[in-house]
């Protein structure tokens, strides 16, 4: 008989194997795998209870605790589907996705509750509300719950094209659109990140990135199938991540590369000491090969990049280290890294395309869009068709992503398709001109888009974020630019700014850049 493929199966064998290895630490409260699972088992039960069946939704608001990550095993095992929203969104967007998700009960942690108390005439659909923590009259509480329910609920049988999770993307163009994951997506790339990222029984993985965001980039199982143990972090903060590190011995942790940059320069005094062999794995936009250069050499830290997005379960390329790139000095394996690399084993097959579909040479200057096809690619799009067709209507997964091949077959991306300067008919990357101005000593962080020019049509104009203390005029950091450029390249405007807007995984939200309503300029 053949068994489905299912991270649910990651569940059944590290229970089997590891019932008495620590699996979750969440401040003070710390768990054995037996108990993690006795914990979903019971909420399986209450939900059964509650008249959720296969097919149903489940949605949760609530940062990285220990009652988000049993969502990822108490929901799915019943044949129903995760909605994990993220929770910095707004009352609005928390009001829209629950709707159109017709999620059937709704948990929610105590920061978010006043937000969902000012709404909850307008969730119909709702019949259930849950307090994760902080209960309060109108809610039902989740341990209380949990405390009083057996163990003991039915099973359904679950196929690999069922619907595992619906992940509603930021939505920072137009209405969030929600991603349907099957069982089959998240178990390919789990097992796929475990092929290329090896973690060991027994190692801690630090949840840095947020669980709502593309299921964790599947970690919430990956760490599970490793038997390895998850170290919750409700809030990002560098001297707490420092802090876990030493303390709870983390070997791993997932960030984007606004956070990375964070961590590097973090003053002595909020790092501490900082243990070496830390594997780090960054996404959500191309890192700074100056970024990496620091952790890897400064920290004595591991950095892979992988890419890849919320419909393709996430992950489709890593940049996978190979014997040649040890010859090379450490800045030039740092841009080595920082590109996107080659497809996973587990993920399926990508190219990258012109605007005809047909593949473009492996010649490092080509750009094309980034399209796969493959096991991890989503379902769908919930209840939105047309944006489906749109999408994948060809059998391929457009991506939005411009990119070129070098000719090892490195995949490097250049922009998004829509944030591609074109500047007297010829192309500018954006990530290109950033990861100049990021050498540059005094930036932390650098953001590229385009501003309309009488002459060119379009020019680059950058928003940067000043190391603390330091001081550079924009006529310097334009020099500087062009001394590492083509001069058409160089931005011709510099904005110095307090911060930089990002959405809650840490991506630069440029479409604010453009529209003028960037940042916060410094006075």
């Amino acid at each position: 008989m053949e068994l489905t493929l299912t991270p649910l199966e990651f569940a059944r064998r590290t229970r089997r194997l590891y019932p008495e290895r620590e699996a979750v630490v969440d401040r003070d409260l710390r768990l054995t795998y037996e108990q993690f699972f006795d914990r979903c088992d019971r909420w399986s039960s209450v939900l059964q209870h509650m008249g959720v069946a296969k097919g149903d939704r489940v949605a949760y608001i609530a940062p990285n605790t220990h009652a988000q990550l049993e969502s990822f095993y108490a929901v799915p095992q019943l044949g129903a589907v995760l909605v994990p929203i993220n929770f910095r969104l707004s009352t609005e967007d928390f009001v829209y996705i629950i709707d159109h998700s017709g999620a059937k009960v709704l948990c929610v942690h105590a920061d978010q509750l006043d937000a969902v108390d000012a709404a909850r005439d307008r969730m119909p659909n709702v019949e259930r509300f849950v307090a994760l923590e902080g209960a309060r009259p109108g809610w039902e509480d989740y341990e209380t719950l949990l405390a009083e329910a057996a163990p003991e609920f039915t099973r359904p049988e679950i196929a690999e094209a069922d619907l595992l999770t619906i992940n509603y993307t930021s939505g920072t163009t137009a209405r969030p659109k929600g991603v349907m994951i099957t069982h089959r997506n998240a178990y390919m790339n789990s097992v796929g990140t475990l092929l290329h990222l090896r973690m060991d029984v027994g190692e801690r993985y630090l949840w840095t990135l947020p669980m709502f965001h593309a299921n964790g980039w599947t970690y919430t199982w990956t760490v599970t199938a490793a038997g390895a143990t998850h170290v919750c972090l409700p809030v990002m903060d560098p001297a707490t991540v420092y802090e876990l590190i030493r303390t709870e011995g983390v070997g791993w942790l997932c960030a984007a590369p606004t956070v990375l940059i964070m961590l590097a320069n973090a003053s002595e005094e909020t790092r501490g000491r900082v243990p070496s062999g830390v594997h780090v794995v960054t996404a959500g936009a191309s890192p700074a090969a100056d970024t990496i250069e620091r952790l890897e050499d400064g920290f004595g830290w591991t950095v892979t990049h992988v890419y890849g997005l919320t419909e393709t379960a996430p992950f489709i390329t890593v940049c996978e280290p190979r014997t040649e790139h040890a010859e090379l000095s450490s800045r030039e394996r740092a841009a080595v890294k920082a590109r996107q690399g080659v497809e996973l084993i587990t993920s399926g097959e990508l190219r990258v395309m012109d605007s005809d579909g047909t593949e473009v040479p492996w010649d490092g200057t080509t750009v094309g869009e980034i399209a796969v096809r493959g096991n991890v690619v989503m379902k769908g799009y919930y209840n939105d068709p047309e944006a489906t067709e749109q999408a994948m209507g060809d059998g391929w997964f457009h991506t939005g992503d411009a990119a070129v091949v070098h000719p090892d077959g490195y995949v490097e991306i250049q922009d998004r398709v829509k944030d591609v300067i074109i500047s007297g008919g010829e192309n500018i990357s954006s990530v290109e001109v950033e990861g100049v101005l990021l050498r540059h000593p005094s930036v932390l962080e650098a953001a590229i888009v385009g501003v309309s020019h009488q002459r060119w049509g379009e020019t680059p104009k950058a928003s940067v974020v000043l190391r603390e203390g330091a001081t550079v005029s924009e006529d310097e950091l334009i020099a500087f630019a062009r001394e590492n450029l083509a001069h058409f390249k160089a931005p011709t405007q510099v904005e110095f700014v307090d911060r930089l807007p990002k959405t809650a995984t840490g991506k630069i939200q440029k479409f604010l850049l453009r529209d003028g309503a960037s940042a916060v300029s410094r006075q």
